[in-house]
């Protein structure tokens, strides 16, 4: 919780604004039950109608703390949810940011369902947690412990009574917030699990349906949600004893209280209306010490909340200063270095026996990896499933880095140049087309943002989208979130456009054909293959077809480079090469 103070830096004034006022309420709420008791006396000393002009004095006084004690509330509650409200803000703001930074090994370890959770149920269960203790933190103890020395003014006798009901409480409390804490955490970790359960019946509602396996995926969530329920139950149970067992102690200690305050009227040390003032006391530290209890469970799962959102940022603070994962000071150490070579390199991408793991500990996905590609050469990689090859290629943008070697791109380390400097240079066609809600012309300048509609026409031919941006009605055409108003086929020559209006040096097509037809793959290879622009080109594919005509085709089996050449060289030369092309052409033609 500590970390996510520096979000309250901007709003000190209202965090000191709202405590006190809370105080300045609670203050004229202390002198109500003297003025009561003062009442009760005086009347019972006269006749009822002995003293008129004191009765209303009285019941004026007591309109006036009512109102001015309101006023102080208002305003407290005010200020609270001023404070609470821009912590929160800027929490959120923040949140999202380190979100975006952070790299792909960080993101898959922390997973989609999770970041979704942080961002939303957490942030705002710590913004309830901020509002609730700027407003009772200082109140409720003020209350009680104004409370107990009132009670000393009137009698020490009775007030040790309160003294030993505020030892027992806050023993109770503290009891309750050792179990209860721990539970906490448990729940909202399985709040994760539900969302992620819940997140990928949503997206693949429609792979549910085609096998129909409803039931079973139904059974699943009930059984996620029942393990959630438990855990939520047993957290309730034990932060539900509060209010019960402080209802108890305080009805017994008030029992005690009437009990010692009649033996003292009756031997003449009390007077009534000290023994009602009393009474009210100790219903004053009931009535705050169970708001002090749903603070405590507040409290409890705000900092549960907060120690998750705490887990974000220290993943930013593992790595230095740089988002590709390396310490800023050797950043700008090897740049020095790698000023002079980037200048003379007549490579575009070098990998010098790289090898990645992506866990600590897990199987090598790439070993030994080793080649050289020249600025404007086309590149095919070929693989199997599971051989590599998107693994391969996103090590080129510092997606991932190596575990051991070095990756280069126009001679500089990517471990040592600046992510966005680097991805700058580099349009990237991943896998899954992802479009966002929008218009086609906003989608496409994501690659450039100063795009003329000329370029992205321009993109769109060379993409072989006309048909699609036509079909749709131009540019300006809405695109629903993640491009559902599109097919599959559309939606990869869309992605494919973005990546060339960014006129990037480096080209990186990740399977991004895999849903269109063989003449508009053609065609589409076609295009690239005649771009003027000098741009180093990565095919990544399964199909032979798409990289036979590359400069140079490299074979990937199981994370080991098997081979690379021409299409003719490796037909010759790679038997992983010449039994994929086999297997899709046949022997005959191969």
């Amino acid at each position: 919780m500590k970390r996510l103070l520096r979000y309250l830096k901007n709003y000190k004034i209202q965090c000191v604004l709202a405590p006190l006022f809370k105080m300045l309420e609670a203050l004229f709420e202390l002198f109500v039950p003297l003025v009561i008791a003062a009442l009760i006396d005086r009347i019972s000393d006269y006749s009822a109608s002995g003293d008129a002009g004191f009765v209303v004095r009285c019941f004026i006084l007591l309109i006036i703390l009512g109102v001015v004690g309101l006023i102080s509330s208002c305003t407290a509650q005010f200020f609270a949810a001023r404070a609470a409200t821009g912590f929160s803000k800027e929490l959120r703001h923040d949140l999202f940011a380190t979100l975006l930074d952070l790299d792909y090994p960080q993101i898959d370890g922390l997973g989609t369902s999770t970041m979704i959770t942080r961002m939303t149920a957490d942030v705002n269960t710590a913004q309830n947690g901020v509002n609730m203790f700027l407003r009772l933190f200082l109140r409720s103890p003020f209350i009680v412990a104004g409370a107990v020395v009132m009670a000393f003014t009137i009698d020490v006798r009775s007030a040790l009574i309160f003294v030993a009901v505020v030892a027992v409480l806050f023993v109770t409390v503290g009891l309750i917030m050792r179990y209860n804490i721990p539970m906490l955490k448990r729940v909202q970790s399985k709040l994760d699990k539900v969302l992620d359960f819940t997140r990928e019946n949503l997206s693949g509602a429609r792979v549910i349906r085609a096998f129909n396996v409803e039931s079973d995926r139904q059974a699943g969530f009930e059984a996620a949600n029942e393990v959630l329920s438990q855990d939520q139950r047993r957290a309730g149970r034990i932060s539900g004893l509060l209010n019960p067992l402080t209802y108890v102690i305080i009805n017994l200690a008030i029992v005690m209280l009437i009990g010692v305050g009649n033996i003292q009227v009756a031997q003449g040390r009390l007077t009534t209306g000290q023994v009602v003032a009393l009474y009210n006391y100790m219903s004053q530290i009931l009535l705050e010490l169970i708001k002090f209890a749903n603070l405590v469970v507040t409290i409890n799962r705000a900092l549960a909340s907060a120690n998750r959102i705490s887990e974000v940022f220290g993943l930013e603070e593992g790595p230095a200063a740089n988002a590709t994962g390396q310490p800023a000071a050797r950043v700008e150490e090897a740049s020095a270095l790698t000023d002079s070579a980037s200048e003379a390199s007549e490579w575009a991408v070098e990998f010098d026996d790289v090898s990645l793991r992506y866990h600590e500990g897990s199987d090598e996905a790439l070993s030994n990896i080793s080649f050289k590609v020249k600025r404007g050469e086309t590149i095919g990689v070929i693989g199997g499933t599971g051989s590599g090859k998107t693994s391969l290629i996103n090590m080129i943008p510092g997606f991932y880095t190596a575990t051991s070697g070095t990756v280069k791109v126009d001679g500089e380390d990517v471990k040592c140049v600046d992510a966005h400097e680097l991805r700058s240079r580099i349009g990237i066609v991943p896998q899954k087309a992802v479009l966002f809600d929008g218009t086609i012309a906003e989608n496409l300048r994501w690659g450039n943002a100063s795009a003329t509609d000329s370029e992205l026409e321009e993109a769109v031919r060379m993409a072989v989208a006309v048909d699609v941006v036509e079909a749709k009605g131009g540019l300006d055409a809405h695109i629903e979130p993640g491009g559902k108003n599109l097919s599959g086929g559309q939606r990869q020559r869309l992605t494919i456009a973005r990546a060339l209006v960014k006129k990037p040096d480096i080209l990186i097509l990740d399977d991004s054909s895999s849903a269109l037809d063989n003449v508009t793959d053609r065609r589409l290879r076609e295009n690239i293959r005649r771009m003027d622009s000098g741009t180093t080109v990565f095919i990544v594919s399964q199909r032979s077809s798409s990289v036979r005509d590359a400069d140079r085709i490299i074979v990937m089996d199981d994370g080991v480079m098997a081979g690379i050449g021409t299409h003719a060289e490796l037909m010759e030369s790679c038997a992983v090469y010449r039994e994929i092309y086999e297997s899709q052409f046949g022997r005959e033609e191969g």
